[in-house]
């Protein structure tokens, strides 16, 4: 059934005891419409071809396909410098409304931040659905070996952020805490209701961050229009334990070209220090392969 909540005093509490939490209408109507503009351009060059970075219809992790013959439902690296409108979607990856959010998820400050992905999820050409996994937890692991890796912190702040109304992500609420369970465990990847589940309702401008490893899954309608930007921001601490998760995306090969010196004085300075961090974590972390398979 779908599920929405609203505004806290404490989302980390939220987010801590859920393994989501939905933030409303973060965004003026102008910035609103400005990212609906940007992403619609960028949106048709994808289906048509004129735009490599895409994921296809089909398949769930990188990487994909760089020809959208069979469908896309999503658009990599919107801040790639050669994209049209990248600094429209950079100054929302760097914006204070954005910002303001995972340093409270994060508990920490401006210097703790590090640089991660910035992409965008759109209508399939034809009904898509993903099975329920967790991002850097593979479906073969024990229940030990899934506790072993949710005992970490997160080190991210993941997030769907909606251009238009979007009830696609559905996932089992506290799940990022705990092992599966044999239901869980034995049911098959593309069940369509699991115990306990939520379709998380996100109107026009709100924002839901969630544990990347919570048991989630993502449905996608044809009929229905969808533009909703996906990103995800570090924290310096997690180090090796997230380079895989970001750096699986290829992000390493432009993100030394990204230019920054149109934004604020203050904007400009912290996006050049998040980006340092991601280029010193990629340093250190050499060939990271791919977190999941599909």
């Amino acid at each position: 059934m779908p599920a929405q909540k609203t505004s806290s005093s404490s989302y980390l509490a939220d987010l801590e005891r859920d393994g989501f939490v939905v933030v409303k209408s973060i965004v003026s109507k102008e910035r609103l419409e400005l990212l609906r503009e940007a992403s619609g351009r960028v949106e048709k060059m994808a289906r048509a071809g004129q735009w490599p970075h895409i994921r296809t219809v089909g398949k769930q992790f990188p990487p994909w396909d760089s020809t959208p013959e069979k469908g896309i439902w999503g658009v990599q690296h919107l801040m790639k410098p050669d994209l049209p409108g990248c600094d429209i979607f950079a100054d929302m990856y760097f914006s204070e409304e954005v910002l303001s959010i995972v340093r409270e998820l994060l508990q920490c400050d401006d210097d703790d931040l590090v640089m991660e992905l910035f992409n965008m999820l759109v209508r399939p050409d034809s009904d898509f659905e993903l099975r329920w996994h967790r991002d850097d937890i593979p479906a073969t692991a024990t229940a030990e070996e899934e506790m072993d890796r949710l005992g970490h912190p997160a080190f991210h702040a993941q997030y769907n952020f909606a251009l238009w109304d979007d009830r696609s992500l559905v996932l089992v609420p506290g799940s990022h805490k705990r092992a599966r369970t044999e239901t869980e465990r034995s049911a098959d990847p593309f069940e369509k209701v699991l115990p306990n589940q939520l379709v998380v309702h996100l109107e026009p401008g709100d924002i839901a961050f969630y544990n990347n490893n919570i048991l989630h899954r993502g449905v996608y309608d044809c009929s229905k229009e969808r533009v909703t930007l996906h990103g995800s921001v570090g924290h310096a601490g997690g180090s090796k334990l997230r380079a895989r998760n970001v750096l699986q995306h290829g992000i390493g090969a432009w993100v030394d070209k990204v230019d920054f010196s149109n934004m604020k004085d203050g904007d400009r300075r912290r996006a050049e220090a998040m980006r340092a961090r991601l280029v010193r974590m990629g340093g250190e972390s050499g060939e990271v392969g791919y977190s999941l398979q599909g």
